[in-house]
Protein backbone atom coordinates (compact mmCIF):
# COMPACT_ATOMS: atom_id res chain seq x y z
CA UNK A 1 0.00 0.00 0.00
CA UNK A 2 1.34 3.44 -0.93
CA UNK A 3 2.15 5.81 1.90
CA UNK A 4 -0.54 8.23 0.71
CA UNK A 5 -3.14 5.48 1.01
CA UNK A 6 -2.13 4.77 4.61
CA UNK A 7 -2.04 8.41 5.64
CA UNK A 8 -5.24 9.19 3.75
CA UNK A 9 -7.10 6.44 5.57
CA UNK A 10 -5.74 7.69 8.87
CA UNK A 11 -6.76 11.36 8.49
CA UNK A 12 -10.19 10.54 7.08
CA UNK A 13 -11.19 7.56 9.23
CA UNK A 14 -8.64 5.98 11.55
CA UNK A 15 -8.01 9.13 13.58
CA UNK A 16 -11.55 8.97 14.98
CA UNK A 17 -11.57 8.48 18.73
CA UNK A 18 -7.76 8.56 18.75
CA UNK A 19 -7.25 12.09 20.14
CA UNK A 20 -6.62 11.72 23.87
CA UNK A 21 -7.47 14.13 26.64
CA UNK A 22 -3.80 15.11 26.93
CA UNK A 23 -3.70 15.85 23.22
CA UNK A 24 -6.80 18.02 23.52
CA UNK A 25 -5.16 19.97 26.34
CA UNK A 26 -2.11 20.60 24.18
CA UNK A 27 -4.37 21.45 21.27
CA UNK A 28 -6.03 24.17 23.37
CA UNK A 29 -2.61 25.76 23.92
CA UNK A 30 -1.83 25.74 20.20
CA UNK A 31 -5.27 27.06 19.37
CA UNK A 32 -4.82 29.95 21.81
CA UNK A 33 -1.32 30.65 20.53
CA UNK A 34 -2.42 30.58 16.89
CA UNK A 35 -5.42 32.84 17.37
CA UNK A 36 -3.16 35.24 19.25
CA UNK A 37 -0.85 35.34 16.24
CA UNK A 38 -3.82 35.91 13.97
CA UNK A 39 -5.18 38.85 15.98
CA UNK A 40 -1.70 40.32 16.51
CA UNK A 41 -1.33 41.04 12.78
CA UNK A 42 -4.33 43.36 12.70
CA UNK A 43 -2.38 46.64 12.40
CA UNK A 44 0.11 45.53 9.75
CA UNK A 45 -0.03 46.79 6.18
CA UNK A 46 -0.15 43.21 4.93
CA UNK A 47 -3.23 42.50 7.05
CA UNK A 48 -4.99 45.59 5.81
CA UNK A 49 -4.37 44.59 2.19
CA UNK A 50 -5.54 41.02 2.81
CA UNK A 51 -8.75 42.14 4.48
CA UNK A 52 -9.45 44.51 1.61
CA UNK A 53 -9.00 41.61 -0.80
CA UNK A 54 -11.39 39.54 1.32
CA UNK A 55 -14.10 42.21 1.34
CA UNK A 56 -13.68 42.94 -2.37
CA UNK A 57 -13.73 39.25 -3.32
CA UNK A 58 -16.95 38.28 -1.53
CA UNK A 59 -19.08 41.29 -0.68
CA UNK A 60 -21.99 40.07 1.43
CA UNK A 61 -21.37 36.43 0.59
CA UNK A 62 -19.84 33.40 2.28
CA UNK A 63 -16.84 31.88 0.54
CA UNK A 64 -15.01 29.41 2.71
CA UNK A 65 -12.12 29.24 0.23
CA UNK A 66 -11.50 32.99 0.47
CA UNK A 67 -11.76 32.78 4.26
CA UNK A 68 -9.13 30.03 4.34
CA UNK A 69 -6.85 32.04 2.07
CA UNK A 70 -7.06 35.26 4.04
CA UNK A 71 -7.10 33.84 7.55
CA UNK A 72 -4.14 31.52 6.95
CA UNK A 73 -2.22 34.39 5.35
CA UNK A 74 -3.00 36.69 8.29
CA UNK A 75 -1.78 34.14 10.81
CA UNK A 76 1.37 33.08 8.96
CA UNK A 77 2.60 36.61 8.39
CA UNK A 78 2.72 37.17 12.16
CA UNK A 79 6.03 35.28 12.54
CA UNK A 80 4.90 34.41 16.05
CA UNK A 81 3.06 31.19 15.13
CA UNK A 82 4.18 27.69 16.07
CA UNK A 83 6.85 25.66 14.23
CA UNK A 84 8.10 22.08 13.97
CA UNK A 85 11.88 22.35 13.74
CA UNK A 86 12.86 19.02 12.19
CA UNK A 87 10.44 19.47 9.27
CA UNK A 88 10.78 23.29 8.99
CA UNK A 89 6.97 23.47 8.91
CA UNK A 90 4.78 26.11 10.58
CA UNK A 91 1.60 24.04 10.83
CA UNK A 92 -0.67 25.98 13.19
CA UNK A 93 -0.97 29.05 10.97
CA UNK A 94 -2.34 26.89 8.15
CA UNK A 95 -4.22 24.10 9.89
CA UNK A 96 -6.10 26.01 12.57
CA UNK A 97 -7.55 28.91 10.53
CA UNK A 98 -8.40 26.43 7.76
CA UNK A 99 -10.10 24.00 10.12
CA UNK A 100 -12.16 26.74 11.75
CA UNK A 101 -13.27 28.13 8.39
CA UNK A 102 -14.46 24.73 7.17
CA UNK A 103 -16.04 23.73 10.49
CA UNK A 104 -17.96 27.02 10.63
CA UNK A 105 -19.95 25.89 7.58
CA UNK A 106 -20.89 22.52 9.11
CA UNK A 107 -23.04 21.33 12.02
CA UNK A 108 -21.10 21.83 15.27
CA UNK A 109 -18.93 18.82 16.18
CA UNK A 110 -16.10 19.64 18.61
CA UNK A 111 -14.70 16.11 18.45
CA UNK A 112 -14.43 16.24 14.67
CA UNK A 113 -12.82 19.69 14.89
CA UNK A 114 -10.16 18.44 17.32
CA UNK A 115 -9.45 15.38 15.20
CA UNK A 116 -9.29 17.46 12.02
CA UNK A 117 -6.74 19.85 13.51
CA UNK A 118 -4.58 16.97 14.75
CA UNK A 119 -4.87 15.36 11.29
CA UNK A 120 -3.69 18.57 9.67
CA UNK A 121 -0.66 18.81 11.96
CA UNK A 122 0.18 15.17 11.24
CA UNK A 123 -0.04 15.64 7.48
CA UNK A 124 1.99 18.84 7.26
CA UNK A 125 4.74 17.79 9.66
CA UNK A 126 5.08 14.33 8.15
CA UNK A 127 5.32 15.74 4.63
CA UNK A 128 7.98 18.18 5.80
CA UNK A 129 9.98 15.30 7.28
CA UNK A 130 9.53 13.25 4.11
CA UNK A 131 10.95 16.00 1.88
CA UNK A 132 13.64 17.10 4.39
CA UNK A 133 12.25 20.57 4.90
CA UNK A 134 15.36 22.11 6.53
CA UNK A 135 17.55 21.28 3.54
CA UNK A 136 15.13 22.25 0.79
CA UNK A 137 14.38 25.62 2.44
CA UNK A 138 17.88 26.83 1.67
CA UNK A 139 17.44 25.77 -1.95
CA UNK A 140 14.53 28.20 -2.21
CA UNK A 141 11.69 25.74 -1.58
CA UNK A 142 9.38 26.96 1.19
CA UNK A 143 8.30 23.82 3.09
CA UNK A 144 5.15 25.33 4.62
CA UNK A 145 4.02 26.57 1.22
CA UNK A 146 4.62 23.14 -0.30
CA UNK A 147 2.75 21.41 2.54
CA UNK A 148 -0.16 23.85 2.99
CA UNK A 149 -2.55 22.15 0.50
CA UNK A 150 -1.66 18.78 2.00
CA UNK A 151 -2.50 19.94 5.52
CA UNK A 152 -5.85 21.45 4.60
CA UNK A 153 -6.75 18.39 2.53
CA UNK A 154 -6.19 16.29 5.65
CA UNK A 155 -8.32 18.67 7.73
CA UNK A 156 -11.12 18.60 5.18
CA UNK A 157 -10.95 14.81 4.81
CA UNK A 158 -12.02 14.49 8.45
CA UNK A 159 -14.49 17.38 8.56
CA UNK A 160 -16.18 16.48 5.25
CA UNK A 161 -16.46 12.83 6.31
CA UNK A 162 -14.51 11.45 3.36
CA UNK A 163 -13.98 7.72 2.96
CA UNK A 164 -10.50 6.28 3.36
CA UNK A 165 -10.11 6.11 -0.42
CA UNK A 166 -11.35 9.67 -0.89
CA UNK A 167 -8.98 10.86 1.84
CA UNK A 168 -6.04 9.28 0.04
CA UNK A 169 -6.94 10.92 -3.26
CA UNK A 170 -7.50 14.25 -1.50
CA UNK A 171 -3.90 14.15 -0.25
CA UNK A 172 -2.57 13.10 -3.66
CA UNK A 173 -4.52 15.84 -5.42
CA UNK A 174 -3.24 18.36 -2.90
CA UNK A 175 0.33 17.43 -3.75
CA UNK A 176 -0.32 18.05 -7.43
CA UNK A 177 -1.65 21.51 -6.52
CA UNK A 178 1.38 22.37 -4.38
CA UNK A 179 4.06 24.85 -5.42
CA UNK A 180 7.67 25.17 -4.22
CA UNK A 181 8.21 28.86 -3.55
CA UNK A 182 7.29 32.48 -4.15
CA UNK A 183 10.65 34.06 -4.90
CA UNK A 184 12.12 36.86 -2.83
CA UNK A 185 9.44 39.22 -1.53
CA UNK A 186 10.42 41.82 1.01
CA UNK A 187 7.91 44.57 0.19
CA UNK A 188 5.39 45.66 2.84
CA UNK A 189 2.52 43.90 1.04
CA UNK A 190 4.35 41.30 -1.02
CA UNK A 191 2.70 38.14 -2.30
CA UNK A 192 4.38 35.68 0.10
CA UNK A 193 1.54 35.49 2.62
CA UNK A 194 -1.18 35.67 -0.02
CA UNK A 195 0.45 32.74 -1.80
CA UNK A 196 0.58 30.67 1.39
CA UNK A 197 -3.12 31.28 1.98
CA UNK A 198 -3.94 30.44 -1.63
CA UNK A 199 -2.03 27.18 -1.28
CA UNK A 200 -4.08 26.34 1.80
CA UNK A 201 -7.31 26.97 -0.12
CA UNK A 202 -6.12 24.47 -2.75
CA UNK A 203 -6.24 21.81 -0.06
CA UNK A 204 -9.97 22.33 0.35
CA UNK A 205 -10.43 22.16 -3.42
CA UNK A 206 -8.51 18.88 -3.47
CA UNK A 207 -10.75 17.36 -0.79
CA UNK A 208 -13.92 18.57 -2.51
CA UNK A 209 -12.69 17.12 -5.80
CA UNK A 210 -11.91 13.76 -4.18
CA UNK A 211 -15.38 13.70 -2.66
CA UNK A 212 -16.77 14.17 -6.19
CA UNK A 213 -14.83 11.17 -7.47
CA UNK A 214 -11.75 12.84 -8.96
CA UNK A 215 -8.66 10.73 -8.38
CA UNK A 216 -4.91 11.22 -8.50
CA UNK A 217 -1.66 9.26 -8.50
CA UNK A 218 -1.32 7.65 -5.08
CA UNK A 219 2.34 6.78 -5.73
CA UNK A 220 3.56 10.36 -5.94
CA UNK A 221 6.05 9.86 -3.11
CA UNK A 222 7.25 6.40 -4.10
CA UNK A 223 7.44 7.27 -7.81
CA UNK A 224 9.55 9.74 -9.79
CA UNK A 225 7.31 12.81 -9.43
CA UNK A 226 9.16 14.67 -6.68
CA UNK A 227 12.58 13.88 -8.08
CA UNK A 228 11.62 14.94 -11.59
CA UNK A 229 9.73 18.10 -10.65
CA UNK A 230 11.45 19.33 -7.47
CA UNK A 231 14.76 17.42 -7.47
CA UNK A 232 13.72 15.90 -4.12
CA UNK A 233 14.06 12.24 -3.21
CA UNK A 234 11.31 11.94 -0.58
CA UNK A 235 11.46 9.48 2.29
CA UNK A 236 8.01 7.98 1.88
CA UNK A 237 8.33 6.02 5.12
CA UNK A 238 8.47 9.29 7.08
CA UNK A 239 4.88 9.92 6.03
CA UNK A 240 3.59 6.94 8.02
CA UNK A 241 6.30 5.93 10.52
CA UNK A 242 4.70 5.55 13.97
CA UNK A 243 1.40 6.82 12.63
CA UNK A 244 -1.21 6.73 15.40
CA UNK A 245 1.27 5.91 18.16
CA UNK A 246 1.66 9.55 19.21
CA UNK A 247 0.83 12.90 17.66
CA UNK A 248 3.32 15.19 15.96
CA UNK A 249 1.57 18.02 17.80
CA UNK A 250 3.68 17.18 20.86
CA UNK A 251 6.86 17.94 18.89
CA UNK A 252 5.80 21.40 17.71
CA UNK A 253 7.48 24.46 19.26
CA UNK A 254 5.87 27.68 20.36
CA UNK A 255 7.70 30.87 19.43
CA UNK A 256 8.27 32.90 22.61
CA UNK A 257 8.45 36.23 20.76
CA UNK A 258 8.12 37.63 17.24
CA UNK A 259 11.08 36.74 15.01
CA UNK A 260 12.36 34.12 12.63
CA UNK A 261 12.95 30.99 14.72
CA UNK A 262 16.47 30.70 13.28
CA UNK A 263 17.49 33.78 15.30
CA UNK A 264 16.04 32.72 18.64
CA UNK A 265 18.65 30.43 20.19
CA UNK A 266 21.31 33.15 19.99
CA UNK A 267 18.89 35.75 21.31
CA UNK A 268 17.97 33.43 24.18
CA UNK A 269 21.68 32.95 24.93
CA UNK A 270 22.24 36.70 25.15
CA UNK A 271 19.22 37.10 27.43
CA UNK A 272 20.60 34.43 29.75
CA UNK A 273 23.98 36.14 29.86
CA UNK A 274 22.26 39.42 30.75
CA UNK A 275 20.22 37.63 33.42
CA UNK A 276 23.53 36.79 35.09
CA UNK A 277 24.23 40.49 35.52
CA UNK A 278 26.10 41.47 32.35
CA UNK A 279 24.83 44.89 31.25
CA UNK A 280 24.35 45.76 27.60
CA UNK A 281 26.30 48.99 28.09
CA UNK A 282 29.36 46.97 29.15
CA UNK A 283 29.39 44.71 26.10
CA UNK A 284 32.22 45.45 23.68
CA UNK A 285 31.62 42.64 21.18
CA UNK A 286 29.00 39.93 20.70
CA UNK A 287 30.06 36.94 18.60
CA UNK A 288 27.25 34.64 17.43
CA UNK A 289 27.84 31.12 16.08
CA UNK A 290 24.94 29.51 14.17
CA UNK A 291 24.43 26.33 12.13
CA UNK A 292 25.95 26.88 8.65
CA UNK A 293 22.60 26.57 6.79
CA UNK A 294 21.30 29.59 8.74
CA UNK A 295 24.13 32.02 8.03
CA UNK A 296 22.93 33.61 4.81
CA UNK A 297 19.40 33.97 6.14
CA UNK A 298 20.29 35.71 9.43
CA UNK A 299 23.58 37.55 8.81
CA UNK A 300 22.36 40.84 7.39
CA UNK A 301 21.18 44.32 8.27
CA UNK A 302 17.64 45.68 8.37
CA UNK A 303 17.25 47.43 5.04
CA UNK A 304 14.02 46.19 3.47
CA UNK A 305 11.42 46.59 6.17
CA UNK A 306 9.64 44.22 8.50
CA UNK A 307 10.89 40.89 7.16
CA UNK A 308 14.49 42.06 7.25
CA UNK A 309 14.16 42.97 10.92
CA UNK A 310 12.55 39.68 11.86
CA UNK A 311 15.27 37.63 10.16
CA UNK A 312 18.33 39.72 11.12
CA UNK A 313 20.39 38.15 13.89
CA UNK A 314 22.27 41.38 14.69
CA UNK A 315 18.95 43.24 14.99
CA UNK A 316 17.36 40.57 17.18
CA UNK A 317 20.42 40.54 19.46
CA UNK A 318 20.35 44.34 19.69
CA UNK A 319 16.63 44.36 20.47
CA UNK A 320 17.15 41.88 23.31
CA UNK A 321 19.95 44.03 24.70
CA UNK A 322 18.49 47.51 24.25
CA UNK A 323 14.74 47.46 23.54
CA UNK A 324 13.19 44.10 24.55
CA UNK A 325 9.62 45.29 24.06
CA UNK A 326 10.25 45.44 20.30
CA UNK A 327 10.36 41.63 20.34
CA UNK A 328 6.57 41.72 20.70
CA UNK A 329 5.95 44.33 17.99
CA UNK A 330 4.48 42.22 15.19
CA UNK A 331 4.16 45.19 12.84
CA UNK A 332 7.77 46.40 13.21
CA UNK A 333 6.62 49.63 11.57
CA UNK A 334 8.23 52.25 13.79
CA UNK A 335 11.67 53.79 13.45
CA UNK A 336 14.49 51.66 14.79
CA UNK A 337 15.96 53.27 17.92
CA UNK A 338 19.41 54.73 17.37
CA UNK A 339 20.81 52.74 20.30
CA UNK A 340 19.64 49.51 18.68
CA UNK A 341 21.44 50.39 15.44
CA UNK A 342 24.61 51.20 17.36
CA UNK A 343 24.48 47.92 19.24
CA UNK A 344 24.07 46.00 15.99
CA UNK A 345 27.57 47.15 15.05
CA UNK A 346 28.94 45.15 17.99
CA UNK A 347 27.48 41.89 16.66
CA UNK A 348 29.20 39.48 14.32
CA UNK A 349 27.61 36.28 13.03
CA UNK A 350 29.49 33.24 11.75
CA UNK A 351 28.81 29.67 10.75
CA UNK A 352 29.98 26.95 13.11
CA UNK A 353 29.87 23.27 12.16
CA UNK A 354 29.62 22.26 15.83
CA UNK A 355 26.18 23.89 15.92
CA UNK A 356 24.94 21.11 13.64
CA UNK A 357 24.89 18.69 16.56
CA UNK A 358 21.26 17.63 16.90
CA UNK A 359 20.22 19.54 13.77
CA UNK A 360 17.54 19.70 12.41
CA UNK A 361 15.62 18.54 15.47
CA UNK A 362 17.44 21.25 17.43
CA UNK A 363 18.57 24.67 16.21
CA UNK A 364 21.35 25.65 18.63
CA UNK A 365 23.55 28.74 18.78
CA UNK A 366 26.51 29.99 20.79
CA UNK A 367 27.00 33.56 21.95
CA UNK A 368 30.33 34.91 23.20
CA UNK A 369 30.21 38.32 24.86
CA UNK A 370 33.34 40.32 25.62
CA UNK A 371 33.33 43.20 28.08
CA UNK A 372 36.26 45.34 29.17
CA UNK A 373 36.89 43.07 32.14
CA UNK A 374 35.55 39.60 31.27
CA UNK A 375 34.25 37.17 28.68
CA UNK A 376 30.99 35.23 28.80
CA UNK A 377 30.01 32.23 26.69
CA UNK A 378 26.62 30.53 26.40
CA UNK A 379 25.31 27.72 24.19
CA UNK A 380 21.54 27.32 23.89
CA UNK A 381 20.14 24.11 22.43
CA UNK A 382 16.44 24.82 22.99
CA UNK A 383 14.53 28.05 23.56
CA UNK A 384 11.51 28.58 25.79
CA UNK A 385 8.60 27.09 23.90
CA UNK A 386 10.47 24.10 22.47
CA UNK A 387 9.26 20.69 23.67
CA UNK A 388 12.36 20.45 25.88
CA UNK A 389 11.49 23.83 27.47
CA UNK A 390 7.79 23.76 26.81
CA UNK A 391 5.13 26.37 27.48
CA UNK A 392 2.20 25.78 29.78
CA UNK A 393 -1.07 27.68 29.71
CA UNK A 394 0.35 30.46 31.87
CA UNK A 395 3.27 30.95 29.47
CA UNK A 396 0.97 31.03 26.45
CA UNK A 397 -1.33 33.59 28.05
CA UNK A 398 1.61 35.73 29.19
CA UNK A 399 2.90 35.78 25.61
CA UNK A 400 -0.59 36.51 24.34
CA UNK A 401 -0.96 39.49 26.70
CA UNK A 402 2.30 40.95 25.42
CA UNK A 403 1.00 40.69 21.86
CA UNK A 404 -2.72 41.54 22.07
CA UNK A 405 -3.24 42.95 25.56
CA UNK A 406 -6.55 42.51 27.35
CA UNK A 407 -7.93 40.29 24.58
CA UNK A 408 -5.60 37.46 25.62
CA UNK A 409 -7.81 35.98 28.33
CA UNK A 410 -10.88 36.12 26.09
CA UNK A 411 -8.98 34.29 23.35
CA UNK A 412 -7.89 31.55 25.75
CA UNK A 413 -11.39 31.15 27.18
CA UNK A 414 -13.02 30.88 23.76
CA UNK A 415 -10.45 28.43 22.45
CA UNK A 416 -11.12 26.10 25.36
CA UNK A 417 -14.85 26.61 24.86
CA UNK A 418 -14.86 25.68 21.16
CA UNK A 419 -13.01 22.43 21.86
CA UNK A 420 -15.48 21.63 24.64
CA UNK A 421 -18.46 22.38 22.42
CA UNK A 422 -19.70 25.36 24.44
CA UNK A 423 -19.36 27.67 21.44
CA UNK A 424 -19.24 26.90 17.73
CA UNK A 425 -16.43 27.45 15.24
CA UNK A 426 -18.57 30.13 13.61
CA UNK A 427 -18.90 31.95 16.93
CA UNK A 428 -15.16 31.76 17.50
CA UNK A 429 -14.48 33.18 14.04
CA UNK A 430 -16.93 36.02 14.68
CA UNK A 431 -15.02 36.83 17.87
CA UNK A 432 -11.70 36.85 16.01
CA UNK A 433 -13.10 39.14 13.31
CA UNK A 434 -14.38 41.52 15.97
CA UNK A 435 -11.03 41.42 17.80
CA UNK A 436 -9.14 42.18 14.59
CA UNK A 437 -11.42 45.16 13.96
CA UNK A 438 -10.53 46.73 17.31
CA UNK A 439 -7.78 49.31 17.48
CA UNK A 440 -4.56 48.04 19.01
Amino acid sequence: MASLETLGAYVARDIRNQVSGDARGLLALHLTDTLTAWVATRATREAQALRKFQSDAKPGETDVGIDILVNCALTRLSEVDDIHLASMITPGSIVIPGALAIAAQLPPDPVALSEAIVAGYEAMVRLGLAVDGPSILYRGIWPTYLAAPFGIAAVAARLLDLSAEEGSHALALALTLAAPGVGHHNAPTGSRWFAAGSAARNGLIAAQAARSGITSDLNLLEGSFFNAVFNILPKADALIEGLGASTKLADVSFKPWCAARQTMAATQALREIMDEGVAAADMVTVDVAVPPPFLKMVDHGIVGGRTARLTSQPYQIAVAAIAPDLAFDVGQSGDVPVDVVRFMNKVTVRADESMLHGFPGQWPARVHVRTASAEHDRVVQAVCGDPRRSFDLGDVITKSRRLIGVLADDVADRCEAVLAGRITAAELLAFVDEACARKS
